[in-house]
């Protein structure tokens, strides 16, 4: 989560080259790197000394900031199987976001799927097959990411949870 605001673009290019490209191998090694090299009261002061940095993503302005910051919060409580809640304001601001490009960008293939939210009127996607979540839960689906069985419903449900 602090890699942004602690690696210079020079840097973060130069992993993603090491990387051949592929950005999720690549902030897998920057964060195994990081994790072996600092304390977990270091890595928690990365984020606590940054939390006012302005520093945005690339691509895609302040929603892709807001992104960022939810879902990799997201991945730490889901992880952890903490009922985190994040405010619908700010989902909102991220369903809205879901695109072809970002799907294909994070390597989801919602052929035949529908997502639906359960707890919020959003969905996406235009197939026969409905998969039902969570609105937080499809958007952590929409970022790349398996969620834990059961945080799901649908007969495509399967495709998109971990083991």
């Amino acid at each position: 989560m602090s890699m942004g605001f602690r690696l210079s673009l020079p840097a973060t290019l130069g992993e993603l080259l090491k990387a051949r490209g592929n950005l999720h191998r690549m902030t897998d090694r920057v964060a195994r790197r990081d994790a072996a090299a600092h304390t977990a009261t270091e890595l928690a002061a990365f984020l606590r000394d940054h939390a006012h940095h302005p520093w945005t993503p690339p691509v895609g302005g302040l929603p892709a900031a807001l992104g960022h910051d939810v879902v990799h919060g997201l991945d730490v409580t889901a992880a952890l199987g903490l009922d985190r809640r994040v405010p619908e304001d700010r989902l909102r601001i991220l369903l809205d976001t879901v695109r072809p490009s970002g799907l294909r960008f994070f390597g989801v293939d919602l052929t035949g799927v529908r997502l639906c939210a359960r707890d919020t009127d959003w969905s996406y996607g235009s197939g026969a097959e409905p998969v039902y979540g969570d609105a937080q839960d499809l958007l952590l689906l929409a970022f790349g990411r398996r969620l834990p069985p059961g945080r799901l419903r649908g007969g495509a449900a399967g495709r998109f949870t971990g083991r």
